[in-house]
């Protein structure tokens, strides 16, 4: 259950990679002296040239600062790791710093000749070019983008960090079975889908309450970061904080205007679902901490590491055997972290690994059923990772996050199918139609609550209102009440959910919560393809994922038959929820 490395890097030895890293930066140095000042009047053969060169170090950089970020990420506890962090981030930055011209130049150059974009010799790069020139009014001068890089460096990416290290470092104490227990913020959470209610409740409260008394920390690094952003647009003439995110997601705003209308139009559906819950439990209302509950008389049902293993295996094995390839390699080759540990840094994820053709994932694991769902979905990213990456060049793999999510959810589906065919029980079944429909429910409707959160608190930092904890934990509450309105009681210390929440932290990668909600209904509205054409789909689904960013989402869904700009594509995926709600709902009422 713990990942290896290795792989990684030729020597894991400090010095060995310090001197790696410098030689990274000598040849990061070098580019510019062959390049600069000389993009601009590149012809279309030798603009190839430069971009192979590019991709050719960005495959050379990308395994050894891999591993210091990995390294970190598994055991931030670790000197070690904490001084080969460090190395890692300063060598990015002055990678960065030094290669910052590169892409403004090619800029000016397709501003100056925009028929290159359509160049035959270009042609494998087609898209990437379309997106540049989309970026193009919003590029800064050089010096300028380095000085960007070098305040960030030392500005607003420390206080993505600091969030990092203080969740990582925290313990909580907690009374089990009478007895006190100390756990690490990843082993805590676990517990808020115990089938002790009041044991779900107590971890709620233990967390947050702890949270709250951090809110001057909190606070302090929303301010910084909301502001640099506005900053940041003034800068680059960005019209709007959500413009960045469009850029950077390939999309349109009508696409998102589209979606979170859908979201807003369908808040019932969701709602519906929460009301029944609350019958099923037998409570008056359910409590913030009953929404991801386990059902009761269900199955307490715990998963060894080897059952998880062979069940997310099966599920995508299920679709297509190449796929089952590709997760089992994963295992095989111990590319997974999975083990609870203290500093270990929080959430899951999944990293690529371009030059390996693999991926790295991390995630903690104690055995719930949520967590093997949550091991399909980061060996989703996987297939997704490795299908671009055996077919494409580094800089076509620059895929969308709405985009993203797609073969990862669609895992999640896979393995509800499996474990609903395997149900020895209705329960078992009702189990994991709970889950899906609960996931659902966090992923497209609280997580668009979100959105709306992190609009409102733009709007309130340009009118110049002072954003302490309180006033966040105002704006987060009603943000949260549009979704749920008053289908749950929250405990007065859930104000401050928000406080954990990583996202808000990262620096230049503003609005991040659409695209989980982009890809949920994406994903949904694709799976409801599959259920009519079966194996047919099942090419047009790797097509899509092997296409990486060569096409935009748009162009991706014109290809199965969508318009992803208009309510009634996002509304498919909605239709698709409410069918897996029917389904859950008769069997309830058998």
């Amino acid at each position: 259950m713990a990942w290896n490395l290795n792989p990684l890097v030729d020597s894991t030895d400090l010095e060995h990679l310090k001197t790696r890293m410098e030689q990274l930066i000598t040849e990061a140095e070098k580019l510019g002296k062959d390049y600069r000042g000389k993009i601009t009047s590149l012809d279309a053969k030798r603009l190839l040239k430069l971009l192979k060169r590019i991709e050719k170090n960005i495959l050379e950089r990308e395994s050894v600062l891999k591993y210091a970020r990995l390294k970190y990420s598994a055991n931030s506890l670790d000197p070690e790791a904490k001084q080969l962090s460090d190395l890692g981030r300063t060598a990015e930055m002055k990678i960065q710093q030094e290669t910052a011209f590169a892409m403004i130049e090619v800029t000016q150059l397709l501003t100056k000749n925009p028929e290159l974009v359509d160049n035959p010799t270009l042609a494998e790069y087609r898209h990437m070019l379309e997106v540049i020139l989309r970026r193009a009014p919003h590029i800064l001068t050089e010096d300028q983008e380095k000085l960007m890089i070098q305040k960030d460096r030392f500005g607003i990416d420390s206080f993505y960090r600091l969030q990092q290290d203080w969740l990582t470092t925290r313990t909580f104490k907690i009374k089990i079975d009478g007895k006190l227990k100390e756990m690490p913020y990843g082993e805590i959470t676990a517990l808020y889908e115990h089938p002790d209610r009041q044991l779900r409740k107590e971890s709620n409260r233990t967390v947050y309450s702890k949270l709250e008394e951090d809110e001057i920390l909190w606070a302090s690094a929303i301010r910084a970061l909301f502001g640099d952003h506005l900053e940041t647009c003034k800068l680059r003439k960005w019209p709007t904080p959500l413009t960045q995110s469009l850029i950077d997601n390939d999309v349109d705003e009508k696409t998102i205007k589209a979606l979170m209308d859908t979201v807003e139009n369908h808040v019932e559906l969701y709602r519906r679902y929460l009301r029944l819950k609350t019958r099923l439990m037998k409570l008056p209302k359910l409590a913030n901490y009953d929404i991801l509950a386990p059902l009761p008389d269900m199955p307490d049902r715990k998963f060894t590491w080897g059952q998880a293993r062979t069940l997310v295996i099966d599920s995508f094995k299920s679709f297509d055997p190449e796929f089952a390839d590709i997760v089992d390699h994963m295992f095989e080759k111990r590319r997974i972290d999975a083990q609870v540990r203290k500093g270990k840094s929080s959430g899951a994820w999944c990293a690529s690994w371009l030059s390996g053709n693999s991926a790295f994932i991390l995630l903690s694991f104690n055995g719930a059923i949520g967590e093997v769902f949550t091991l399909a979905h980061e060996n989703g990213h996987a297939v997704h990772s490795v299908l671009m990456s055996s077919k494409l060049s580094p800089l076509n793999t620059d895929i969308s996050f709405g985009v993203a999510e797609t073969a990862s959810i669609f895992g999640e589906l896979l393995l509800a199918e499996k474990l609903i065919a395997q149900a020895k029980t209705k329960e078992e079944k009702q189990e994991v139609l709970a889950k899906i429909l609960d996931e659902f429910g966090m992923t497209v409707f609280q997580v668009s609550a979100r959105f709306f959160f992190e609009t409102w608190l733009y709007e309130a930092t340009k009118r110049g209102e002072y954003l302490d904890g309180k006033t966040i934990s105002k704006y987060w509450t009603k943000a949260r009440d549009k979704m749920y309105g008053d289908t749950i009681e929250w405990l007065p210390e859930m104000d401050w959910e928000w406080t954990m929440k990583v996202h808000y932290y990262i620096p230049r990668f503003r609005y991040y919560n659409w695209p989980y909600v982009f890809g949920n209904l994406f994903v949904f509205a694709l799976y409801r393809l599959f259920k009519e054409q079966g194996a047919a789909f099942v090419p047009k689904l790797k097509a899509l994922l092997a296409s990486g960013s060569t096409k935009s989402p748009r162009e991706m869904g014109a290809e199965l038959g969508f318009d992803i700009t208009t309510p009634e594509f996002w509304a498919l995926g909605m239709k698709q929820a409410e069918e897996f709600l029917k389904e859950f709902k008769s069997l309830v009422e058998e």
